[in-house]
């Protein structure tokens, strides 16, 4: 495995945890709250992450040049991810199929 595909799973499975680990805690918390803390905490650092170097004329940067182009970056990062996870589908999603 890669170096970039062993941080990936690190940082994906410490999330996991810690989100488990929050939720464990409190029990009295909405894991809707806990998720959302998380999906926020998440956007921030990769915000923070993607942050032009400043040359306008930069090929790496062109397409976080903007807010605009960093937002369109997450949303298609975000539709990839969540259509890959085990969780997209449910079986208690309305448009499930019923035999």
């Amino acid at each position: 495995m890669k170096e970039s595909e062993q941080i990936f799973d690190e940082a994906f499975a410490r999330a996991v945890d810690l989100g488990n680990r929050l939720a464990e805690d409190e029990r009295e918390a909405d894991l809707w709250d806990v998720a959302d803390g998380l999906l926020a905490g998440a956007i921030q650092y990769w915000l923070y992450s993607r942050q032009p170097c400043g040359d306008p004329r930069c090929e790496d940067c062109a397409s976080i040049g903007t807010a605009e182009g960093r937002l369109k970056e997450l949303r298609q990062l975000m539709e990839q991810l969540a259509a890959e996870s085990e969780y997209f589908h449910s079986p208690a999603d309305f448009n499930a199929g019923r035999a």
